[in-house]
């Protein structure tokens, strides 16, 4: 699952987690700064830059990208080990990131989370009241860019409340187990 940032991709994943304990969480690495309450291993794995570095030419991560100045990326190691053991994973990753994954993984179910509107998210990353004004602009345009590539995803889910959020990705989750292919 990909979107904008703020549009709510780990609340949702939370949310998701409480109600479907045998859905795998992947952790993401990441070189950002923690934020307030977030805990290594948990949320993120927090890293340096050398240390992602190390990563990335270990071919350690199954995707990474650069998104406002720090890496983001899904280590390998653990997607792998989970898919082999016939669970379900969700990823909460970036736009880039997924296309990186969609190459490498074309039979996964990429899930776009998208805003109620442009309007809404803005009021979501203003409301963290964790960036200044010229990283929200950014974040904001960065978004519409995205929002622009959603076609290259499944399904289109809009978060305008988790609960509701939640329940459309359950059905989507219950459909795909029930394709023919599967």
């Amino acid at each position: 699952m990909s979107g904008p940032s703020g549009v709510g991709k780990g609340t949702v994943c939370t949310a998701l987690r409480g109600k479907l304990p045998e859905l795998v969480y992947s952790v993401s690495a990441t070189t950002r700064s923690p934020r307030l309450g977030e805990e290594d291993g948990v949320n993120y794995f927090f890293k340096t830059r050398e240390q992602f570095m190390n990563m990335m030419q270990n071919n350690e991560l199954l995707e990474y990208a650069e998104y406002v100045g720090n890496y983001y990326g899904t280590p390998r190691d653990f997607v792998e080990k989970t898919l082999e053991s016939g669970k379900d994973i969700i990823l909460e990753i970036e736009v880039q990131g997924a296309l990186q994954v969609k190459e490498k993984f074309p039979q996964g179910v990429f899930i776009f989370l998208l805003p109620p509107s442009l309007d809404e998210l803005k009021d979501r990353i203003v409301g963290r009241g964790t960036e200044n004004q010229a990283t929200i602009d950014h974040r904001m345009s960065v978004a519409v860019d995205e929002i622009g590539l959603m076609e290259h995803y499944d399904y289109a889910v809009v978060n305008d409340e988790i609960d509701s959020a939640c329940k459309r990705i359950e059905s989507i989750i219950v459909a795909e187990h029930c394709k023919v292919k599967r």
